[in-house]
């Protein structure tokens, strides 16, 4: 539990120091990253600076807490072993590489190892929604503004939708998407990569749940997805791909696993399908050299 606690103490100072530089560019009307070095040493330099990150920390920490929670409640319900979330603070634009919970005990059955693996990114998408939708309706218009900026974002589906239903006649590279929504990207981003239908991720989970014997092929299959999508689009999927790789493919036990999914899961799987298309982009980042 203290580690546990160490570790979300430390991801909300790194949060909350690089959600301070983005609240600063969208006050100037900049689509400037942050920069590590220049992010902590403006933090030491004027520490209540950390006041200004307080929307984009806590809306991703938000986030990602319920996209884990959702995993514990569903392991509590079905009496599985689980440790609380661990956050992991990281040095990086976005301040964290997310947050995991540790299964301790078998899976009962192909329903629990479903659940469990679904219930964290519709949780984490039903949070993540709303802050996107409200922040590109209060978010500036900059015409231009993705020419100037350094790193580009990607457009997820989900985000061209909103931004066509909540500002419409306005292009969505002319946004300037206030901190909240940036947060609120992050999520949908660590959405679409856990649902990936790999090895242990919960997209994995998923799809074992559903048809054990396909599951090495599809991951496999994925993997060769991304490694494509690694040479033509962005090369970050090179090293997911390889991580994915060497975490292998192994599941938590389970109990009994012979008995079905009901017709219900298969519905819920057309589900998860959608919240991953709606979340995913092919090139997530995209750096300008200027």
């Amino acid at each position: 539990m203290w580690i546990a606690a160490g570790l979300f103490l430390l991801t909300l100072f790194s949060t909350l120091a690089v959600g301070a530089q983005f609240a600063l560019s969208y006050a100037q009307n900049r689509a400037d990253i942050p920069l590590l070095i220049e992010t902590y040493a403006n933090i030491w330099q004027e520490p209540e600076l950390l006041w200004l990150g307080m929307p984009f920390a806590f809306t991703l920490l938000g986030i990602l807490l319920a996209h884990e929670l959702g995993h514990y409640f569903a392991c509590r319900y079905y009496g599985i072993a689980a440790s609380y979330p661990y956050f992991i603070p990281a040095p990086t634009i976005i301040g964290t590489f997310g947050a995991f919970i540790r299964i301790r005990s078998p899976m009962v059955n192909r329903t629990a190892l479903f659940d469990v693996g679904l219930a964290g990114p519709v949780v984490g998408f039903l949070f993540a929604v709303p802050a996107l939708a409200l922040a590109i309706a209060h978010s500036k218009v900059v015409p231009g503004i993705a020419e100037t900026a350094p790193v580009i974002f990607g457009t997820p589906l989900l985000e061209v939708l909103l931004a066509a239903l909540l500002r419409p006649g306005v292009a969505v590279g002319d946004l300037l998407l206030h901190p909240v929504g940036r947060a609120a990207w992050v999520g949908l981003f660590a959405t679409a990569l856990n649902l990936l239908p790999v090895g242990q991720l919960d997209g994995g989970h998923i799809v074992y749940a559903l048809n054990h014997d396909r599951h090495r092929r599809i991951s496999l299959a994925c993997l060769l997805a991304l490694l494509v999508l690694g040479i033509g689009f962005w090369p970050g999927w090179l090293a997911w791909a390889v991580l994915l790789l060497l975490l292998g493919y192994r599941h938590p036990a389970l109990l009994d696993g012979d008995a079905p999914l009901d017709r219900r899961r298969h519905l819920w799987a057309l589900v998860a399908l959608a919240i991953f298309l709606l979340c995913f982009v092919p090139v997530p980042f995209a750096v300008r050299w200027f």
